[in-house]
């Protein structure tokens, strides 16, 4: 009973979400509360509750203050560079800025964050979504595709949760895995480059000059009409002459009705917006790459670090305490929205754990594995890895499932370093989790509908994967 109520649960919020009835927040609180009272434990909400935030209250705070810290250096003009640099590659052609999301959150995600990734690759890359009128959800889609695959590097999470669930060394697990995820991130890159073709065909492309001109105009949005959704995965084209390059911006991934006016403002790479501090340019960029190496060395906690590091940027950049404030100020809605999304995602984490849901629905998916597969168990683990990562927390899965699942592959001779290899394919999906934190980030910054961006993306990362398993299972890995 407790498998076939889990799965109901994740599925209505899933469906609910996807088709817009209820804000994320509000499903990921009242779903497990009403779940948790027809399992008839009712009683211990509470208790479920506040062991999930308990559990994820340093992930809530090191993305409060890495918001602000990253916030604060897309005001004094850190990025600035970065963005005129990718204009400048894509020449503000559609396939090029696609392209050059995937391969920009490719290598932003070397630092093993996918919080940090996401920060980075959408200050770099929003404007131009946004100046060219492009699809916001192929943005999110591609860089969190990206950082999926690059997510299973040793020190991003999942390896090192592998290596520890199964008694492993990291490095034997990880390197043999290389041509494999290899040939992810150049699938990833080659969907970047269909999709960024269906972009150039929807909207043509702007020169540089065209891009770079700071404009302020009206459009009209109407729901469901031409030009309405380029914040949706099917949006059509742009208000205006897109074989000449110019695509209104009709406010993408907003909720337009008919006769809604959007004024938008290109100010991305505005050169006098009065925030910035070029003459601290390098300490900020001294500053940053402190910030990741440390946090790749594990010099102290992330929660630590993002605290000290946005209080420092703070108050060298800005010593007014009336300008702190302001910066403080300005950032202080996505602080809100991702922060009350994590701890609203602590009680549908601590329910599922709580009354016992998620340890049921593996059981009986391990238990639904046929006699026959016992000698297939890698591949059957690659396979599993794609749901259980998605509806489950890494920690569940890595430390809950697989040792089960390296224990029955041991009984038909399957090595416990192909289980462990297989078991990280699902990362692409899993990072578009509504159990992720990150990808609240993601979508909080780029200002999409997370149901837009479910709908678009799972289809393209589950098949990501299975590109991974594929090369593991050709290559001999797995």
């Amino acid at each position: 009973m407790l498998t076939i109520l889990g799965f109901t649960m994740i599925a209505t919020f899933l469906v609910l979400i996807m088709m817009k009835k209820m804000s994320p927040i509000a499903a990921l609180v009242l779903i497990p509360a009403l779940f948790c009272v027809i399992v008839g434990k009712g009683a211990h909400l509470g208790d479920y509750v506040l062991e999930g935030v308990g559990n994820l209250a340093p992930t809530a705070a090191m993305l409060m203050f890495a918001i602000v810290y990253f916030g604060v250096m897309i005001d004094v003009g850190l990025f600035d560079p970065i963005v005129r640099g990718i204009l400048r590659f894509c020449r503000a052609d559609p396939l090029r800025i696609v392209v050059g999301t995937a391969l920009l959150a490719a290598i932003v995600s070397l630092d093993g964050d996918g919080s940090t990734t996401f920060m980075i690759t959408v200050s770099a890359m929003y404007p131009l979504y946004k100046r060219l009128g492009m699809s916001l959800v192929v943005m999110t889609g591609v860089a969190a595709t990206a950082n999926g695959v690059m997510n299973t590097l040793p020190w991003g999470g999942p390896t090192a949760r592998a290596a520890t669930a199964l008694k492993l060394d990291a490095a034997d697990i990880f390197v043999p895995m290389i041509p494999a995820l290899g040939v992810g991130l150049l699938f990833v890159i080659g969907l970047a480059y269909v999709l960024g073709r269906r972009e150039r065909k929807r909207l043509g492309y702007l020169s540089l000059d065209e891009a770079l001109e700071p404009r302020s105009e009206t459009v009209l949005v109407k729901a469901g009409g031409p030009g309405a959704a380029p914040g949706t995965e099917t949006g059509g084209p742009a208000t205006g002459t897109p074989a000449t390059g110019g695509p209104a911006d009709a406010g993408a991934g907003a909720d337009g009705g008919e006769g809604d006016t959007v004024e938008e403002e290109f100010q991305g790479l505005d050169p006098n917006r009065p925030t910035l501090r070029p003459k601290l340019y390098w300490f900020n960029a001294g500053l940053t790459v402190a910030l990741l190496a440390s946090m790749i060395m594990e010099l102290l906690p992330i929660p630590v670090l993002f605290l000290l590091g946005a209080a420092l940027a703070l108050t060298v950049n800005y010593p007014s305490m009336t300008d702190q404030k302001a910066r403080i100020a300005a950032h202080a809605d996505n602080v809100l929205n991702v922060s009350g999304m994590v701890f609203a995602a602590a009680v549908f984490t601590g329910v599922l754990t709580g009354t016992g849901m998620v340890e049921h629905m593996a059981d009986w998916l391990v238990g639904a594995i046929p006699e026959g597969m016992g000698p297939h168990m890698a591949v059957v683990t690659g396979l599993l890895s794609l749901p259980l990562t998605y509806f489950m927390s890494n920690d569940g899965f890595y430390f809950g499932v697989l040792p089960v699942l390296a224990e029955a592959g041991a009984a038909h001779g399957v090595s416990p370093l192909e289980i462990a290899r297989a078991s990280l394919v699902g990362q692409a999906l899993h990072m578009s989790s509504p159990l992720v934190p990150a990808v609240y980030v993601l979508v909080g910054m780029a200002k999409v509908e997370f149901g837009d961006h479910t709908r678009f993306t799972v289809k393209w990362a589950a098949l990501t994967s299975l590109v991974v398993l594929g090369a593991g299972i050709l290559f001999g890995i797995i």
